[in-house]
């Protein structure tokens, strides 16, 4: 990637860019980037300036990121978790699972596969940094891929 460029990075959906610690286009996507940072900002609310493009980026990179470069994870039950989250359970075999309502949508390359039952109960690994989690919850709804509601 170049140095003070755009980043060359394309996602499946809004979804799967934020699972991967990503935020929408501050410039290509200006309304969806501001409608972002403030749901962010409301599940940060000791953050009283708004956040810039260029530091939210940093707090990302810091969140999915850990110091040996390995993707950052964690735990929560999943009844706790908002609709845009990506979530991974060992009985599910290795599958990348997006929670969506009331079901999990299994995450491929071209769009959302098997739908399994959303188990209340279960203690599942995040792959969503912890802040984007707190943005969901605090209202920004992340757009889909067509196949995550396309009749089953």
């Amino acid at each position: 990637m170049k140095p003070g460029h755009y980043t060359e990075l394309f996602f499946l959906d809004e979804a799967t860019a934020l699972a991967a610690g990503h935020r929408p286009c501050a410039e290509c996507r200006r309304e969806r980037f501001t409608t972002f940072r403030e749901a962010w900002q409301s599940a940060r609310p000791r953050d009283t300036a708004p956040v810039s493009a260029v530091e939210l980026d940093h707090r990302l990179h810091a969140e999915r990121i850990t110091s040996n470069g390995s993707k950052r994870t964690h735990s929560s039950k999943l009844k706790e978790l908002p609709n845009g989250v990506f979530v991974t359970h060992p009985d599910w075999g290795e599958s990348a699972y997006l929670v969506w309502n009331d079901v999990l949508l299994a995450w491929t390359a071209g769009g959302y596969a098997e739908r399994i039952a959303r188990l209340r109960r279960a203690e599942v690994t995040v792959l969503t940094p912890k802040s984007i989690v707190g943005a969901l919850r605090d209202g920004y709804i992340p757009e889909i891929h067509p196949t995550a509601t396309a009749p089953a």
